[in-house]
């Protein structure tokens, strides 16, 4: 064998030496990613159940579980609260407020910093079950926020029946607002205030340099958070069925919720896996258009 075809053949191993370092996250993503949703695809065609006859015998049942779905008016009122849910707690609530306080607390010396900042990522870093448990003991009939009323003299409210809405995304708002303070104290903190200062001496109001300069600087990591803040959402179950289980009624079934109830309580598991496609349906739709705003930007 000549040199030059054994100096190619070591150049063409090489060029493949980067594939053998990846295939243990290939592997990971294959049995842990790829695998489990090419077998939720196929079970949705399909009658799986927990009991029952469907239980014994596993039929191919086409588009009967999508037919059915579609024709669900449940599933049209989970879409509606699951939107509500996440534009309130995740498009509104989260990324407003955690960029609030990440302007609020810049410039600002090291201990307030510190200070602010550990009262509020106490709530991220809180597990969702225990961040549920308080949420509902505050909202709740003999909680801390009627305890208050009463004692300025105003009656008690029922939060978790008349405005059980309001209390998930306030609690939601809670828990996750830290994430989106983080990365926009980050971002702004690489605001130049070279540009700042010299937009003070030209005359430039606090809210101008805000929306002219600020925002337009950060636009990139306003929407990276925004779409990251989304997607976290569009999957919280844990804090919704702890604190008011869906209800009351349908009033708080987002379509984890109703997912799980169809899968896990009504034991159709077939069923369940078609909602949980939808929900991944969604969250395709959602990324895609924050990557286009992206683009565009």
């Amino acid at each position: 064998m000549s040199s030059l075809t054994v100096s190619s053949v070591y150049k063409k191993r090489k060029s493949y030496t980067w594939l053998y370092f990846l295939l243990p996250s290939i592997a990971i993503m294959l049995v842990f990613f790829i695998y489990p949703i090419l077998l939720t695809f196929f079970y949705s065609f399909t009658n799986l159940a927990l009991t029952g006859e469907a239980a014994k015998e596993l039929k191919f049942v086409g588009f009967d579980n999508y037919v059915r779905m579609f024709h669900d008016p449940t599933v049209r009122v989970s879409i509606w609260n699951t939107l509500i849910f996440l534009i309130g707690s995740a498009v509104i609530g989260q990324q407003v407020l955690g960029f609030i306080i990440a302007l609020l607390m810049k410039h600002k010396n090291r201990l307030f910093r510190r200070v602010i900042g550990t009262i509020v990522l106490a709530g991220w870093v809180t597990p969702e079950i225990v961040c549920a448990l308080c949420l509902y003991s505050f909202f709740g009939d003999e909680g801390t926020l009627n305890a208050i009323l009463s004692f300025v003299g105003i009656s008690d409210v029922t939060w978790l029946y008349t405005v059980p809405m309001l209390t998930i995304i306030l609690a939601n708002i809670w828990h996750g607002t830290a994430f989106s303070m983080l990365v926009f104290q980050a971002a702004l903190d690489d605001v130049p205030t070279e540009i700042e200062e010299a937009a003070v001496v030209d005359g430039a109001s606090r809210l101008q340099i805000l929306f002219r300069i600020t925002i337009p600087y950060i636009k990139d990591t306003i929407l990276t958070n925004m779409m990251l803040v989304t997607l976290q959402t569009l999957g919280v179950f844990g804090l919704i069925y702890a604190m008011t289980g869906g209800g009351p009624g349908t009033s708080t079934t987002t379509l984890p919720i109703f997912m799980y109830n169809q899968a896990f309580v009504n034991y159709q598991l077939g069923y369940g896996t078609a909602i949980s496609l939808l929900l991944l349906l969604l969250g395709i739709v959602l990324s895609l258009f924050y990557i286009r705003s992206m683009k565009e930007q």
